[in-house]
């Protein structure tokens, strides 16, 4: 997603073994940049063309305190030992890989948390380079929130703590007397992708919503596919335990009772309800008998 920096051709002229160095600490995520090149077009050579600006161009969108030097950012990591997640904690759950378990934990914190508006400032750089048409959120309203997501390892001795992903989140209003969660940003950082995280952040919000009356239902800002085939996951797994959902209910069609029970158990809106409504249609669908596949076929054009 470079192009959100350097242009639409995601290119840099004017540099022969071009690398760009951008680092940042598992925890505090102190930030380093640097670029290094073997030779560098000269004005004076090429009729006044100078070579782009790469810094500049990176430091216009990462917050100012970030270090140019390697040592002295080594030197700073130690400091890492020192961090402790912000806000509340939420969940805990382990994944394997390699054979062995690895302990994350969930958090949900606020603007006003001391520290974490600094914080922010350096996490939301992530999306800039891993979402596309993504931009900073004006984190001067009160009625955003932010879930984290931390992996805990020990080191010796002493726990610590590594980010995984987070999630942005605005409170709507709905009339006359409620709200509308809105999920903004999602990002699980590479390192962590495709280990079961962000359903398990998902799962976190929704229960965390659950506890809250005024909630009325949960959306989604212009979700991507990828984020929209973990929320069809988690929401289909949810509703195929509401009495509503069950085979022998999907099979008679899209009723009220779902709509209702989607929204008043799971905040889960209408559109929404729907789609699950579709994905456990097909499930509980017999494939070998004609009849069963027609009528869902059908169901699904007169919902077109």
């Amino acid at each position: 997603m470079s192009h959100q920096i350097f242009g639409e051709s995601e290119s840099i002229f004017g540099y022969k073994d071009l690398r760009v160095e951008l680092y940042y600490s598992a925890a505090k995520l102190t930030t380093y940049l640097n670029v290094k090149y073997s030779s560098k077009i000269s004005p004076e050579k090429f009729d006044g063309i100078y070579a782009d600006d790469i810094r500049k161009a990176i430091a216009e969108k990462i917050p100012p305190g970030f270090m140019t030097s390697l040592d002295d950012f080594i030197a700073t990591l130690a400091k890492d030992a020192t961090f402790k997640p912000f806000g509340e904690m939420l969940h805990s759950y382990k994944v394997e890989r390699d054979g062995k378990d690895r302990q994350f934990e969930i958090y949900k914190t606020n603007i006003d948390e001391p520290g974490f508006r600094e914080y922010h400032e350096r996490l939301q750089t992530f999306v800039l380079w891993y979402i596309d048409a993504a931009s900073y959120i004006d984190v001067d309203d009160d009625k955003w929130q932010f879930y984290l997501i931390f992996e805990k390892y020990i080191t010796n001795g002493n726990p610590m703590y590594a980010i995984a992903g987070y999630m942005t989140m605005y409170n709507y209003y709905a009339y006359p007397d409620q709200i509308r969660p809105r999920i903004s940003q999602v990002l699980i950082l590479p390192p962590f992708q495709k280990q079961g995280h962000c359903a398990q952040l998902l799962e976190t919000f929704y229960k965390d919503c659950y506890r809250r009356p005024e909630v009325l239902d949960i959306t989604a800002e212009d979700p991507s596919e990828n984020f929209q085939r973990v929320r069809d996951f988690v929401d289909a797994k949810n509703c195929f335990l509401l009495p509503s959902f069950k085979p022998e209910a999907l099979l008679r069609g899209f009723s009220q009772q779902m709509i209702y029970e989607a929204q008043q158990k799971l905040k889960i809106n209408k559109r929404q309800a729907r789609r699950v409504y579709e994905i456990l249609r097909l499930y509980a669908t017999d494939e070998s008998k004609p009849e069963e596949v027609r009528s869902y076929r059908l169901d699904l054009k007169k919902g077109l």
